[in-house]
């Protein structure tokens, strides 16, 4: 277990210890994996040539699960933070692992696609740029955000606990940030899709000009 002291916000020690293990007790099974199946080729069908996947706070690899069915062929690595999700990010055999904070990574390669799902909202507002950058230096090509979008920046109570969700416009964030960067789809999940509910979640791809 990573001590909570190493980490530089309270929101990294927040996923790295208890509440991140029931989140993975939580997150489980084929339904999830369905609704990424449905949620993933819709965004691809936007893209090209993705021979190679990088996921930013992967959990268990739900999303990674259902890439590896859409794209057979395609090499995949996963950044996770929470020692319980690793070790399941491991079993699957076919994704590279790194075991630590995404506030930590320094990519050594580029891959076609990055892709963070969900984890964008439990960042700290003011290590954002940090995340953006690291985003954007993974990526040879496409970046994809799926999160809670809002106009305006705002915090939302998650479970019971405060500063721990939040809300903005992390694409057009990043549209700025970049200036060779464009939008090159988008679109929403609803949760009561009938079908492949997802979590009221916007996605959205981006590509390096």
């Amino acid at each position: 277990m990573v001590p909570e002291n190493r980490f530089k916000t309270e929101q990294e020690a927040f996923w790295a210890g208890e509440f991140g293990n029931e989140y993975v007790s939580r997150n489980q099974g084929q339904r999830l994996v369905a609704g990424n199946l449905a949620l993933f080729s819709k965004i691809l069908s936007a893209s090209e040539r993705v021979g190679s996947v990088i996921e930013f706070g992967a959990n268990v690899g739900l999303n990674l699960i259902a890439l590896k069915q859409l794209l057979p062929d395609a090499e995949f690595s996963a950044i996770e933070i929470n020692a319980n999700a690793s070790s399941e990010l491991e079993k699957l055999g076919y994704v590279k692992v790194y075991r630590q904070s995404i506030l930590e990574f320094e990519s050594k390669e580029n891959y076609d696609l990055a892709l963070i799902k969900g984890v964008l909202i439990h960042i700290h507002p003011d290590m954002l740029p940090e995340v953006y950058d690291r985003l954007y230096q993974a990526s040879a090509r496409y970046i994809c955000l799926v999160e809670y979008y809002n106009p305006t920046p705002v915090s939302v109570p998650y479970r019971g606990h405060s500063e721990r969700l939040y809300k903005r416009d992390f694409a057009g964030e990043m549209l700025d940030r970049f200036p060779d960067l464009k939008l090159a789809s988008y679109g929403f999940s609803y949760h009561r899709d009938r079908n492949f509910p997802q979590d009221d979640l916007t996605w959205f791809l981006l590509e390096k000009k």
